[in-house]
């Protein structure tokens, strides 16, 4: 189907609902008679919400409240939107929102916020036994006789003309068999005191039914709730073990890990916006990739979209910048320069020394002051002849560490020099101005996505950012996973988590084939987990999805290669289909910068659209995405494609630090792997 037609076919649709509900609304008027006071505002706005219970929404009206003896929920709404616990008020001053408090006739009327807030977490319990998450639970106020469109924190109050296509517009997060079996479970949980039922019957053609809504506003609703829908569905219904995760109350900083595709990322941002719906305060949402921030704000957006602004998503040096930035501290960063003054480090302090002997290579002794000198705020030689190298298999001998350290001290003299700062530097100076001058507001929570990928001087950053208190520390990761050279363990930075630890173990993500695959790649491998080593990558996890294909496309030569690949994307955007077009779903991925200029070529030679991922922000758009294995982390996609995936790890490892090399290599083409959904092609040249 065309996009045009596609775009047609559901504004048609949104157009048949709307038209709809107005229909329905007449019977409605003549229901809600029943049961309503005399009083006519309450009438219209029962029949407003009985309108939509002839398009697949269930309404619960005057409800017992579980655990009081006299309360009652005014009304329970289950729809493709979720699940609305909705209090109905007929006040006669206005309602109006003043600095977060809900006033009417200059009097404060916080507790019937209170109390329909109150009501929703009571369904959050109940409705957590099916693994719904929180965020499809939302609180409602509805008043008669005035119009409005408000929020306070999560609740949100609307007028009787503005209730339906406010719902309507809401993201379709439940199927009609969803709101089916939901209604039937609330209704058992939440006994009636009076029970209405909207049966078919001879409309009321009275006109004061009419006006219930204004159709052009329904259509328009109706449009965009259409046009969010797949991933709302797919975030709203978690496992009931994840569910148990987003809503625990740890007292202290906590983990949660899990192998690839176990869902870590979606408790992450459930998390985030279950802490935002309490009202705790600003929450930092924090990861290592610089473009991932986007995406993850964005799918935040759309889950939880009214508490966007309590939540910060950025990756962590852009916030330590701007964190020295408004404290007035000056941080010339300028990573060229510094790998200069580190390759001149090199030719007087490095080629002729013994390091050479462990490894001729200066890049490895640039990660090791990277990564274990600076990465862990080394400060003196003693320190670093003592430290534990995690991550880095490669023994070296007190002559070795006491070259590296004056190699060391080589750079940081020439970087200082020339008035650059790299990296490392950024979060040093950022972790002792944090010390100095704690953020004011502090943060309420911190959740750290992606944590593996972080060094020790970063996690002791974020651990004085958020403390030790409780639900304060989340950290997300995953050792396996890891794409960086070094690593760390979570006692070094001053963070216990025993007891508040969680293992997610099974993949909703790939398709068996591809995580088979993918296993393989890393499963002879040992690997650093924050807590401690793990002798092996074999892991126990379960797979939710059959079905995947893995592709292998084996060519005599690089040209051959291009060839195969270009084919497969031109069938895929020939057979295909999807949400943004046959290619929103695919990536290629590649090893190294100087390939991705290479395939992005490729591609627009061929008439194929590529877009970088730095410049993706998760949206569907008609373009194969395109980047390094690094940057992909946290994505998925159905298509992923993956030119000369072999090439590294089929490289010679002679000596420790090849095959240290090569382990890190493998763990970097499993998280490409482990990006793939439904498909997962794998170039390769010769052999």
């Amino acid at each position: 189907m065309a996009a045009g037609d596609s775009a047609g076919a559901r504004g048609r649709r949104a157009r048949e609902q709307a038209l709809e509900l107005a229909r329905r609304s007449r019977k409605a008027w003549e229901e809600a008679g029943r049961w309503a006071a005399a009083d006519e505002a309450q009438r219209q706005v029962a029949a407003s919400l009985l309108t939509l219970t002839g398009t697949g929404w269930r309404l619960l009206v005057d409800r017992h409240w579980p655990g009081t003896q006299t309360a009652n929920a005014d009304m329970v709404l289950v729809g493709p939107g979720g699940v609305f616990v909705i209090d109905v008020k007929r006040w006669r001053n206005r309602p109006e929102v003043e600095d977060g408090h809900l006033v009417a006739g200059g009097e404060r009327r916080d507790a019937d916020v209170a109390r329909v807030l109150a009501m929703a977490r009571t369904t959050e319990e109940k409705v957590a036994e099916f693994g719904m998450s929180p965020v499809a639970v939302r609180p409602l106020i509805v008043f008669a006789g005035h119009r409005l469109d408000e929020r306070i924190g999560r609740v949100r109050l609307v007028g009787h003309p503005d209730v339906v296509h406010a719902l309507v517009a809401e993201p379709r997060r439940l199927t009609a068999s969803m709101v089916k079996m939901m209604s039937r479970f609330l209704e058992e949980e939440f006994p009636a005191y009076e029970v209405t039922v909207l049966t078919d019957g001879p409309a009321d053609e009275r006109p004061e039914a009419a006006a219930l809504f204004d159709v052009a506003e329904v259509e328009k609703a109706a449009l965009e709730s259409v046009l969010h829908a797949p991933i709302e569905q797919w975030m709203t219904f978690l496992h009931p073990d994840q569910v148990a995760l987003v809503r625990r109350d740890w007292s202290g900083p906590a983990r949660i890990s899990g192998p690839a595709g176990t869902g870590k990322t979606v408790v992450a941002l459930h998390r985030a916006a279950h802490l935002a719906a309490r009202g705790a305060g600003r929450i930092l949402y924090v990861t290592f990739a610089n473009n991932l921030p986007r995406v993850q704000g964005q799918l935040f957006q759309r889950l939880a979209g009214h508490f966007a602004d309590r939540v910060e998503f950025r990756s962590l040096h852009s916030w330590a910048q701007a964190f020295l930035a408004e404290r007035g501290v000056e941080v010339n960063l300028n990573s060229r320069r510094a790998k200069d003054a580190f390759s001149h480090a090199w030719m007087r302090a490095g080629r002729d020394s013994v390091l050479v002997d462990v490894e001729p290579t200066p890049g490895y002794w640039q990660e090791e002051i990277d990564y274990v000198i600076k990465g862990r705020g080394i400060t003196s030689l003693e320190e670093y002849r003592e430290v534990a190298r995690h991550g880095r298999r490669t023994a070296l001998k007190t002559e070795h560490r006491e070259a590296a350290w004056l190699l060391y001290e080589e750079y940081e003299m020439l970087r200082e020099r020339r008035g650059v700062a790299d990296f490392n530097d950024v979060l040093l100076t950022a972790l002792d101005e944090v010390r100095e001058r704690p953020a004011d507001p502090p943060y309420a929570a911190v959740i750290v996505d992606e944590v593996q990928d972080l060094t020790l001087v970063g996690v002791r950053l974020l651990h004085a950012l958020a403390g030790d208190g409780p639900n304060g520390l989340l950290l997300i990761g995953d050792g396996q996973q890891a794409v960086y050279p070094g690593g760390f363990r979570l006692a070094e930075a001053g963070i216990a988590i025993k007891g508040r630890g969680a293992v997610l173990r099974t993949n909703y993500r790939n398709a068996a084939a591809i995580l088979d695959e993918a296993m393989q790649v890393v499963s002879d491998d040992p690997f650093d987990d924050l807590e401690g080593p793990s002798p092996n990558g074999r892991r126990a996890v379960e797979t939710t999805y059959d079905g995947g294909r893995v592709v292998r496309a084996a060519a005599a030569d690089a040209a051959e290669h291009d060839r195969l690949l270009v084919a497969a994307l031109q069938r895929l955007r020939e057979d295909g289909d999807g949400e943004g077009g046959a290619l929103a779903g695919a990536a290629v991925l590649c090893r190294s910068i100087r390939e991705i200029e290479h395939y992005h070529r490729v591609l627009t030679r061929a008439g194929l659209p590529a877009l970088r991922l730095e410049n993706y922000d998760g949206r569907p758009v008609e373009a194969i995405k395109i980047g390094t294995y690094h940057r992909a982390k946290g994505l998925e996609f159905k298509q992923v494609y993956l030119p000369r995936h072999d090439a590294e790890i089929r490289a010679s490892a002679d000596g420790e630090p090849a095959r240290e090399r090569a382990e890190l290599a493998r763990r970097q083409l499993f998280v490409a792997m482990t990006r793939a959904r439904d498909l997962l092609w794998l170039g390769s040249v010769g052999r």
